[in-house]
């Protein structure tokens, strides 16, 4: 075999390894592709079960806590107004 015919012929094997290789990488983009619409999938099912803290009680409910939050904040300004 002359030089030529061998770095032909390994220029051929280089080029076998890089189509395997490219052929590996577009077999694993595949599965990572499925993989991200799953989890795209569980993301927005995760989303549209949640809710808000408000959202979740009741009306009642909602306006104790809002009384409650208040007399706080009230409590919090006597205490900085007195420290003044």
């Amino acid at each position: 075999m002359n030089k030529v015919a061998k770095q032909t012929e390994r220029f051929r094997e280089l080029l076998g390894e890089i189509n395997e290789e490219i052929s590996e990488l577009k077999n694993e983009i595949k599965e990572l592709k499925r993989d991200n619409s799953k989890l795209q999938t569980k993301l927005t099912e995760a989303r549209d079960k949640q809710t808000d803290i408000f959202s979740a009680i009741n009306e009642s409910e909602r306006l104790a806590m809002r009384q409650h939050i208040q007399g706080l904040v009230q409590k919090i300004d006597n205490h900085l107004g007195s420290e003044s």
